[in-house]
């Protein structure tokens, strides 16, 4: 899993409230097994029209927001089914931070096991940011991880907080399994002292 430390990128609004994961990746596109690929599907049903033809309307589509690494959408951001695939989708398309008021246990569990950082702030500030970014296509924001700030080239300043296990994770670089190699000296040690015969 690539290391997160400090990103700087450009922001998408995604000015809605309740983004399922149904919304974020269609059930139809889940017959993959690679967790590469998904991006293209990306909340395939609002970015097309129902003819097929990109919808005008969608953010995703407006091409002044293309390169955006920094997703700013409402509360409640992946709730519905606990589909892997929509932190996959998300992390294909490019969008590594996540932020937004709330979000679903088990997408937030994910987006961390991805290598993806969402972060909760207050309402009020999520409204700024998406003021900011709907104003500007170009506004960007600066993650830092490490020292838990974010911050804009205007007065924009944010602490923000996550548990330390899951941080120190996404500096590392160490999804579960990434974490248990960590410790394979320790691991062949007790397996050489518990050899069963």
């Amino acid at each position: 899993m690539e290391k997160y430390n400090k990103t700087n990128g450009k922001v998408l609004p995604l000015d809605r409230a309740n983004v399922d994961t149904d919304q974020i990746i269609p059930a139809k596109y889940l017959k993959r097994v690679e967790r590469t690929g998904f991006g293209q599907y990306l909340f395939d049903a609002w970015r097309k029209l129902p003819d097929g033809t990109p919808n005008p309307e969608f953010i995703l589509n407006d091409d002044r927001y293309n390169g955006a690494t920094i997703l700013v959408a409402g509360p409640n951001f992946g709730s519905g089914s606990s589909r892997e695939h929509a932190p996959w989708a998300l992390n294909d398309y490019g969008f590594r931070t996540i932020i937004a008021p709330s979000f679903a246990d088990i997408f937030r569990n994910n987006c961390f096991q991805n290598g993806m950082l969402p972060i909760v702030l207050d309402q009020a500030i999520i409204d700024k940011i998406i003021e900011k970014s709907s104003k500007n296509p170009d506004y960007s924001l600066t993650v830092d991880l490490e020292s838990g700030v974010i911050s804009d080239s205007e007065e924009l300043t944010i602490e923000f907080t996550i548990d330390s296990f899951k941080k120190h994770c996404l500096l590392e670089g160490l999804d579960d399994i990434g974490l248990t190699l960590s410790e394979e000296s320790m691991i062949k040690n007790f397996e050489s002292r518990h050899v069963i015969s």
